[in-house]
Order: C-alpha cells, then structure tokens, then sequence
C-alpha cells in the first residue's frame, strides 16, 4: 500500500477524530476510559475477524514480545485519556502528545547511544518552545477560572500539575515503545496488521478494572439527548453517535499509522504522527475559547517550524524521496485548513 494512501489515512482520521473527542469531552470530561474501551474493543473484533482469521492464524511475532508492547500501549492510552480529568485544556493535551521527538531525540541518545546534528538539535528546541509556551499559558487559564478562593486555586494547579506529569509520563513512555518497536520489527520483520491487532486486543482484560467508570459512563450517554443520524435516519443518543464516529476515525487514523511502519523509514514515521499532532492541535485550538486561541496561537507555530526543520535537515536524506512530498502536502493543506 502506497504511503502517499496511508498519510492520507493518518491525517483525515486522526483531525476529524479529534473534532469528535472534543464533543464527547466537553459534555463528559471524565469520558475517557469508555472511549479508550470503544476503540480498542472495535479495533480488536475486526482484527480478529479479518487478521487473525477468527483464531486460526498464528503470529510473526510472539505473543511475549507482544505482550511487553501492549503493556507500554495500554498504559500511555489510559494515561493520555485521564489526563482530560485534570484540568487539562484540550489544546495543551495535544500539544504537549506533539512532543514526541523530543523523547524519541532523547531515549535514543540514552539508550541507543545515537547522535544528532545541530540542525536537529535545533528544531528540538523549537518543538520544546511551541509546548512550553501552551503549558505556561494554559497553567495561567486555570488559576484565573479557579476560584476566588486560595484553597481551590491551589487545589486546581495541583490537579493540573498531577496532569501535566501523567502527560509527561505518557510521553516518554511512548518513545520507549517506539524505540522497542523498532528492535522488535528489525528482529521479526513488520507486520502492521498483526501489530495493530495484537496491541488492541490483549490489553482488553485491562479494562475491567475500569469497568465501573465505564458502565456510569455508558449510563450517561445512554441519557443524552436524542439525535437523528443522517442518511439513516435511525434515531440514537447523541453522545453513543459522537463515540461511533471517534471510534470510526480513529481507527482510521491508527490503521495508517501502523500502515506507514512498514513503508517508511522510522524518521518519516515519527515526523508524519508529529505532525498529524500537531494539526490535532490546530484543530483543538481553533474549537476552544478564543482567549485560549490567542495565548497559544505562537506554540502550534513552533511546533510545525521544528517538525519542517528535522525533516529539512534531516541526516537520511529523505527530501529526495517522493514520499515525503506527499507528507509535506498533506501536512499544509491540513494546516491552512486548522487555520
């Protein structure tokens, strides 16, 4: 499969999910343990249906090496979606997620022993600005809507601050599942389909941890207003139409992702699901307050001019490849359409 297609997937899936995370959140801002459920659980049964050939088919890769990966999956995706509980503005979730070069640069000089050139460094650091000016601007959002009393303020910032360090737990946890994944596929060989089945499907039994929060959830959902779908015409709470469509979206957007490990080097991956987060940040600031908008309107700007520079200047040579054109297009339109 092309990967002009599976940029494509990545960046229609991933900007109008986050249009439908942003409904569900802003009516429910605890929701984020049903929608972690509903996409591993709808991504699973069809990769059962369709991968694993209803249990018949045996992996490429074994299920230990596996298991660790869903282990680290599970964790940041439960991580990432609880951070919405802590007073994190959507915007700031995004972005700060956009970070991913920054771990990714950082583990790999820690634990694989690489080695950057200055202009790398140098759009790290751009990428660093963009998040520390949405993580400053948004700290100061929430002690001025806190209230007037100096109690709840300070309880307010110190649920940020717990959200802020769950974000940056999930960051770098996520960079080392990259850099294991990457072992791992040298190792084995890559199989997206595989993959993407095996790390949805084994953390389901994790869940029924969060089974309480999900059933009170799916009661509230259940109580939402009424709404017509269209072209159907079938008639359905309005928040389990929300959770279908982010449900739908970002399996399309997920299904690319694992699509692109196998036809590109890990430094277009990384840089394409950078900047597919990047444009979720647009599209997340553009649906928040307009005070919000303005405070952080400089860090997306950040977070593209570093993304374009590690991909300028990057040491593998990859504006030669066709490929990566079609990234930058995608990556472009995308955003002037943020914009």
């Amino acid at each position: 499969m092309r990967p002009a297609f599976a940029v494509g997937l990545v960046f229609a899936g991933c900007c109008s999910n986050v249009i439908f995370l942003e409904l569900l959140a802003r009516k429910h801002p605890g929701c984020g343990n049903i929608v972690t459920f509903a996409q591993f659980l709808f991504i699973a049964v069809e990769g059962f249906l369709f991968e694993a050939d209803l249990g018949r088919k045996h992996p490429a890769i074994p299920i230990r090496y596996y298991a660790i990966m869903v282990t680290m999956f599970f964790t940041v995706s439960v991580v990432n979606n609880y951070a919405l509980n802590l007073h994190i503005a959507m915007p700031l979730h995004m972005i700060f997620r956009s970070g991913s070069l920054i771990a990714n640069m950082i583990l790999g000089i820690i634990i694989l022993k690489k080695r950057y050139s200055v202009f790398k460094y140098a759009s790290i650091a751009l990428v660093s600005v963009g998040i520390f000016i949405c993580t400053f601007m948004s700290a100061k959002q929430v002690t001025s809507q806190s209230s007037s009393s100096e109690n709840d303020g300070f309880q307010a910032f110190a649920w940020w601050f717990l959200g802020i360090g769950a974000l940056t737990f999930a960051l770098l946890m996520s960079a080392r599942m990259g850099i294991f994944q990457e072992t791992l596929y040298k190792q084995f060989g890559k199989h997206a389909k595989e993959a993407l089945f095996y790390n949805h499907a084994l953390p389901l039994p994790g869940f029924i941890f969060l089974a309480s929060d999900i059933y009170d959830h799916a009661v509230l959902f259940n109580n939402s207003e009424l709404y017509q779908v269209p072209v159907v015409g079938v008639v359905v709470p309005i928040m389990w139409f929300y959770l279908l469509m982010n449900v739908i979206t970002q399996y399309v957007c997920i299904r690319g992702v694992f699509i692109l490990t196998t036809e590109c080097a890990s430094l277009t991956v990384t840089l394409v699901v950078t900047l597919r987060k990047f444009v979720r940040a647009l599209e997340a600031v553009r649906l928040t307050s307009p005070s919000f908008c303005t405070q952080t309107e400089a860090s997306p700007s950040a977070l593209g001019s570093g993304c374009v520079l590690i991909s300028r200047f990057g040491s593998q040579g990859l504006l030669s490849s066709p490929r990566v054109w079609c990234v930058y297009s995608a990556i472009w339109s995308s955003s002037l359409m943020g914009l």
